[in-house]
């Protein structure tokens, strides 16, 4: 089993109040949520207007497609121009069947 997580931290172009960040926050995650199944929420940045750290995450059994999946999901959140990633992380973890026995 593979478990992929994705640290993102977001530039948030235009944020001038919470109430504006949260609306953005939400959307963005729902879009995220709607095309690709991974787990996302807003991790970090919460009384911050123009920032915010966001985690993913996605499990699978596939290394490569797990790396993937995540820079596709990362590419689309630039795509979206909602907010501006200004730092990433991607980690990779292995676990071995036996280890939930």
């Amino acid at each position: 089993m593979v478990v992929g997580v994705c640290h993102l931290d977001l530039l948030i172009p235009g944020g001038n109040s919470l109430k504006g960040k949260r609306q953005v926050m939400r959307s963005l995650m729902e879009k995220v949520r709607g095309k690709f199944n991974v787990s996302i929420s807003e991790v970090g940045g919460h009384d911050l207007w123009g920032r915010a750290q966001v985690g993913i995450c996605l499990v699978g059994n596939d290394r490569g497609f797990i790396n993937s999946s995540l820079d596709k999901v990362i590419s689309f959140i630039e795509g979206t121009e909602l907010v501006e990633v200004i730092r990433r992380d991607i980690e990779l973890l292995n676990f071995n069947p036996g280890f939930f026995r």
